[in-house]
């Protein structure tokens, strides 16, 4: 079987019971999340050979982190066991019109401290389909940058698909650059670009009248960014870009488009008025996108496979994904009823 690598950071995921603020009770939920592993572990429960790639140090946090992957069956003999910590993140969770609030602790984490070199990208890719990486990863340190981008050459060399959620995340970029400066040259290596509202602005620097803020948005603005994008990456055969109406932290509207070299794709929309965790959806929505890309011939029935995984994200609790290929048919086809099973 062939198989789908993805290369990033697993961290340790510290979330407030319920919708409590931060310490309003000495207890967090400890679970394990991440950008990349989301990914990988999605498409293992879509019955695909998913490989993690990362590094964590080699102590009872880290081994506990390889056991959460390998129990979804994900690959994870290309893990480096170096560093001295995992990296962390704090979640307290919002509701109605208080947002979510994340904090990183990620400073010195294991993968932030490695660097071009530290991973055989031959072995890594043997056998491999595709690759799928994030703008995560490159914000955490220039070493890691350089990394990044030897990772997608290496990918592009190999001939293997190379996916880039392009993930703007402002609370990272610290060390110098921009992330345009960074992505821009790892986005020429990619052949699909996964996007949400403000992705292509914040981290490739291409501009669009784009207002996040008000909640409604002009499906119209994303056809011509679209385009955009296509037009400034020759290489890159299709871009999908999330469409998210929130309106408060429990109510979205939510959708996507895809456009590739023959034409522009727009989804259904659902409406989703008592989300769960909203963490994790854009990493469900790639993994479902991979997924599609390789299993239907038709980029409108992937597009819809994708949007409709995604959907289902939200009623579910943690990064992970935790739904089959049959579940997101189900709701693909029409059954969004949410009646008990029997």
């Amino acid at each position: 079987m062939q198989g789908f690598v993805t290369f990033g950071e697993i961290m340790l995921r510290l979330k407030t019971p319920g919708h409590e603020r931060f310490f309003q009770s000495p207890s967090f939920e400890a679970t394990f999340g991440g950008g990349e592993a989301n990914v990988a572990v999605a498409l293992a429960n879509y019955g695909l050979n998913a490989r993690f790639v990362s590094a964590l140090p080699d102590n009872a946090i880290g081994d506990s982190a390889l056991r959460e992957l390998r129990g979804f069956g994900v690959d994870t003999h290309h893990v480096r066991r170096s560093g001295d910590r995992v990296g962390i993140y704090y979640l307290e969770s919002g509701a109605n019109q208080r947002p979510s609030k994340v904090i990183y602790d990620r400073a010195g984490s294991a993968i932030a401290e490695c660097r071009p070199g530290d991973f055989d990208w031959a072995r890594v890719f043997e056998g491999a389909k595709w690759f799928h990486i994030t703008g995560i990863t490159p914000a955490l340190s220039q070493p890691v940058a350089d990394l990044s981008l030897e990772s997608v050459k290496a990918a592009r060399e190999l001939g293997v698909t190379v996916s880039c959620d392009f993930n703007f995340r402002g609370k990272l970029w610290k060390y110098g650059k921009s992330a345009p400066e960074v992505m821009r040259e790892l986005v020429r290596y990619v052949d699909v670009g996964i996007a949400n509202e403000e992705d292509c602005q914040k981290s490739l620097g291409i501009t669009a009248d784009v207002q996040v803020e008000s909640g409604d948005l002009d499906t119209a603005t994303y056809e011509a960014l679209s385009q955009r994008v296509l037009e400034e990456f020759p290489d890159m055969k299709a871009i999908a870009i999330t469409l998210r109406e929130s309106h408060s932290a429990d109510v979205n509207g939510w959708s996507a488009c895809l456009r590739d070299r023959q034409g522009f794709h727009l989804s259904r929309q659902y409406q989703m008025t008592d989300i769960v965790d909203r963490v994790g959806g854009g990493d469900s929505f790639a993994s479902a996108l991979i997924y599609a890309l390789n299993a239907y011939e038709d980029r409108q029935q992937a597009l819809e496979f994708a949007v409709a995984a995604s959907c289902l994200k939200h009623s579910i609790l943690g990064d992970f994904n935790r739904v089959s290929v049959a579940e997101v048919e189900q709701l693909m086809g029409g059954d969004a009823s949410g009646r008990v099973q029997r």
